[in-house]
């Protein structure tokens, strides 16, 4: 099955189902028609083949946020990494991808250290840094062109 979020419009409270392709996208509710923002905050990842579905049909950059539960700097980035999730909604999809559950895509990535973060266009790394970051530096990395 394709991957999709749930979201519940703010006007009727019915669940929408959004596929991985339309996550940047304003979209409409199924039922009340009315206006379903896009993504504003990062998703977690629970597969290799939603990263996979997410990275290669986004229209816009996907920052990927590698990280665990026990290490405090990844910690201490997640607030940044929410608040720009929210900054960009509409312009970057911004996934998080828990290193100790999904070890294959680590090793996929050469993670060595975390947070390591990533940033695809085209389906592609198109930049990789480990290290905590400040938010601006995020945004600068997502929105510079390659």
């Amino acid at each position: 099955m394709a991957f999709s979020i749930i979201t519940a419009c703010k006007n009727c409270g019915t669940k929408n189902r959004i596929p991985a392709a339309h996550l940047t996208d304003m979209g409409r509710c199924g039922s009340c028609k009315g206006a379903l923002s896009p993504v504003d905050e990062p998703i977690e990842v629970d597969s290799a083949a939603a990263f996979d579905e997410i990275v290669s049909s986004s229209k816009a950059p996907v920052l990927v946020d590698f990280w665990a539960e026990w290490c405090g700097p990844c910690r201490m980035a997640a607030p940044t990494v929410h608040a720009l999730a929210h900054e960009l909604s509409g312009r970057a999809v911004v996934l998080k991808v828990d290193t100790e559950a999904l070890q294959d895509l680590a090793l996929r990535y050469n993670i060595q250290s975390i947070p390591n973060f990533i940033v695809f266009r085209g389906g592609h790394p198109a930049f990789q840094r480990a290290g905590l970051a400040s938010q601006g530096e995020m945004r600068r990395w997502i929105t510079l062109e390659p």
